[in-house]
């Protein structure tokens, strides 16, 4: 694993990241904007992880790059909470 660097969201992306990855971060922050939540203290934070690198948005988004392919993908945080696991007496 390689540190890699933190920045702020709608900042400037870290040089070296493949075109594919930049066009996922995008699109993620277009998502976030369009949300209308206060996302003004919200950060990227990017590692790499065998040469690939590995983003992650302070609300737990993840962006991974597949070099096979050329292609990225988006995994956001699950946000539905199953009632049906709780037991109740």
């Amino acid at each position: 694993m390689q540190l890699g660097t933190r920045w702020a969201l709608g900042g400037t992306l870290p040089a070296g990241l493949p075109q594919v990855v930049e066009i996922a971060v995008r699109s993620v922050e277009d998502d976030v904007t369009a949300l209308a939540v206060d996302s003004s203290t919200w950060h990227w934070t990017l590692t790499w992880l065998e040469s690939k690198p590995v983003i992650e948005l302070d609300d737990g988004t993840i962006i991974r790059f597949n070099p096979v392919d050329d292609s990225a993908t988006i995994t956001q945080p699950s946000t539905n909470v199953d009632d049906d696991d709780e037991e109740w007496i």
